[in-house]
């Protein structure tokens, strides 16, 4: 395929995809499928282009392997943190709010919405695919350790979160030890950095630069959008969390500040 069929055959799978995801939601009447969802629809995404071009040049298998391990981990991190507790605060709100248009709403503006940003997110491995590779390029190894970094902040720094909040004497506390000690998000600014990464690899393409679209659109989704700002407002009321945010940065690692 070209690469404006390519797209658009991306585009196709990621409607039948989030289509069959609002399905399972609406039997199970749980939108929280959504989330989970979102890792594993990107792998679905890259494995599609991979297949259907039969381009399995070391470019391209490495960033289908990439995405692979990025949202597989993600997606069973999901899992694992909601099973058993039902829908998500969000979607229950949104579920009393919307009332009798709650289904059109969550196909449109959960699933669809979301299927947009990962149609946008997933341009780099769609326009790699869209032409063979030919050999390897700084961009390659620029790419991969930037990705590594990225990767390396958000899988420490789930961790450390999830073994922080799986302790009963830490409720109520605010975790500023470890990564959280430089960021108050270091997961989300590893997510960020992780796409920075794909994008650079892209760069090797003709028209890898298009590609920007798609750390752009991550970075402005978790730091302006419905990453940070959503959780720092439902913490903002905590006095530990009030001192914690005083002292570290939102978002870029830096040192502790003195206050």
């Amino acid at each position: 395929m070209q690469l404006a069929q390519l797209i658009g055959f991306s585009a196709l799978v990621i409607w039948v995809y989030m289509s069959v995801l609002f399905l399972i939601a609406v039997v199970r009447k749980d939108n929280s499928i959504a989330d989970i969802g979102w890792g594993i629809g990107f792998v679905i995404v890259a494995l599609s282009v991979l297949v259907i071009q039969g381009d399995y040049s070391a470019r391209q298998a490495m960033l289908t392997v990439l995405i692979t391990i990025w949202g597989l981990r993600l997606s069973g991190r999901i899992f694992i943190r909601n099973r058993g507790k039902g829908e998500d605060f969000r979607y229950r709100k949104w579920r009393n709010e919307w009332g009798k248009f709650f289904l059109v709403r969550s196909y449109l503006q959960v699933f669809l919405l979301q299927g947009l940003f990962m149609w946008l997110i997933s341009l780099p491995v769609v326009i790699t695919g869209s032409k063979a590779a030919t050999g390897w390029t700084g961009f390659d190894f620029a790419g991969v350790a930037i990705w590594l970094t990225g990767f390396f902040f958000e899988a420490v720094g789930d961790w450390q979160l999830d073994k922080f909040l799986s302790a009963k004497e830490n409720k109520g506390k605010i975790l500023d030890t470890g990564l959280w000690r430089y960021s108050r998000h270091p997961n989300y600014f590893g997510e960020v950095v992780m796409w920075w990464g794909i994008w650079i690899i892209s760069l090797a393409q003709t028209w890898g630069w298009v590609g920007i679209i798609s750390p752009i659109t991550i970075t402005v989704l978790i730091v302006f959008v419905s990453g940070i700002p959503l959780l720092e407002r439902s913490m903002s009321a905590n006095p530990a969390f009030q001192a914690y945010a005083r002292k570290t940065s939102v978002f870029f690692p830096l040192p502790s500040r003195n206050v």
